[in-house]
């Protein structure tokens, strides 16, 4: 019986064997990016790629998902290994599509790359038969929530109900049958040096909004107008008025954007659409501020006699990691680039799905260095992919190897003290109470 160290060095040398592979994939990737809910062609190579490993696969999930599977040698919990299949869309990105102005810049196709690269490595004949249960390696769509019209418009249609892909996959069931999960994110902050680990992470409600007036000649007679574009203003001085009322602890982040502001110059503005993030620490305050929010656009529509409706999406829950895992991550992190090139960030107040994931089962989600500039930004960008795909995959699958090796008794001991904070259906129910639409007019 192979120990769990000589099943980590198999596993790295099948991918250091693919190295230049695997990185030629996610510059494929990087080379056509697609936004949430359109990656059809990252879907059909994630597609591809399994099916030439002999991976069992489903396909067209939550529209683009696609869930691979591979069985050890005995029986055990199942563990899904995750990658996300979608960009963002910043035009000036050097690495921007020219038509869509789609790019990747966030990293996700460094980690399509690294949850191959682990598939392989943990499939070898001489390494599988001794993991328990089952690894699931999940590409998952539509983590970045932008395109909020678009995707608000796929759910009218019926072709999805959430706005992100993880939830959409919860709705699915595909998440019934996980015990536990993980994934990496790239990072480009120095202070989280080569490999990272997280605690926690923000959550989000989505809000789409749109001030109703009256049209008039702005030159010749505004006074017969009402201008929704005022309306939309006024609420916007609101929410920033309310901000020294956020408790600095609860971290809320509030930015709307104006996403039409009239329809010509000489005309009154009647029809204002605006987007907004309300972001914080906990629930609690996340629908602390989100009264507030609304309470500010109404104010807005008041003022003007106008009309406002305030459509609310569930967004992500906030994030929380097993301590566990990040303690046998950290191991294997501290081996693979030493102690002092590890990181430690306590809380992020940027919002991910992995958040919705961490209500059911307990999950790890730490960072891998090798980027540089801001993330979500045009100039981020990833420099070292030695370290953000190969470097990235082989911690990931040591993590992997020592919670399912030794019949999977790391992983059934995290499962057992794990207590989650919802199970499935609370989880669906939950968020579908969190969404609604609602006209206020004074006039």
């Amino acid at each position: 019986m192979p120990t769990k160290e000589e099943l980590k060095d198999r596993a790295f040398a099948e991918i250091d064997s693919r190295a230049e592979e695997l990185i030629g994939l996610s510059k494929q990737i990087l080379a056509n990016p697609e936004p949430g809910f359109r990656e059809f062609k990252t879907a059909a190579l994630v597609g591809e790629q399994f099916a030439a490993m002999g991976v069992p696969f489903r396909s067209g999930l939550g529209m683009t998902g696609v869930r691979g599977e591979i069985i050890g040698g005995s029986e055990g919990p199942s563990m899904a290994i995750m990658g996300e299949l979608d960009s963002l869309i910043v035009n000036e990105h050097p690495h921007a599509d020219g038509d869509t102005g789609a790019a990747h810049a966030c990293g996700h196709h460094c980690q399509i790359a690294m949850m191959l690269g682990v598939t392989r490595a943990l499939m070898r004949d001489d390494v599988l038969p001794h993991l328990s249960g089952r690894i699931l390696s999940m590409a998952v769509p539509a983590e970045e929530y932008i395109e909020i019209e678009y995707r608000d418009q796929l759910r009218r249609d019926g072709k999805i109900e959430f706005l992100g892909g993880k939830p959409e996959f919860i709705r699915l069931g595909e998440f019934d049958d996980v015990h536990l999960a993980m994934m990496m994110h790239t990072t480009s902050a120095p202070s989280e040096k080569q490999l990272c680990l997280v605690g926690t992470n923000n959550g989000t409600v989505a809000k789409k909004i749109q001030f109703v007036g009256k049209g008039a000649h702005a030159g010749g007679s505004p006074h017969l107008g009402i201008n929704a574009l005022n309306a939309a203003t006024l609420a916007m001085s609101a929410i920033h008025f309310n901000r020294e009322t956020f408790v600095d602890t609860d971290t809320v982040r509030v930015h709307p954007i104006i996403t039409k502001g009239g329809e010509a110059v000489s005309a009154v503005p009647a029809d204002v659409r605006m987007e907004t993030f309300v972001r914080g620490k906990t629930l609690d305050a996340i629908m602390d501020a989100n009264r507030k929010v609304d309470r500010a656009l109404r104010a807005g529509a008041m003022a003007m006699g106008a009309t406002v409706n305030i459509q609310t999406i569930p967004g992500y829950l906030p994030m929380l990691q097993n301590d566990r895992m990040q303690a046998i991550f950290r191991a294997n992190a501290e081996n693979l680039v030493g102690l002092e090139n590890i990181g430690r960030t306590e809380h992020r107040t940027g919002s991910t799905d992995m958040g919705d994931v961490s209500a059911l089962m307990p999950v790890l989600h730490p960072y891998v260095g090798g980027a540089t500039g801001i993330g979500h930004g045009a100039d981020y960008v990833i420099q070292d992919y030695q370290m953000a795909v190969i470097t990235g995959a082989k911690a990931m699958a040591s993590t992997v190897i020592d919670l399912m090796a030794d019949g999977a008794k790391e992983a059934n001991q995290v499962v057992a003290n794990h207590r989650p904070d919802m199970t499935s259906r609370e989880y669906l129910a939950f968020m579908r109470s969190l969404a609604s639409e609602e006209t206020h007019t004074d006039k």
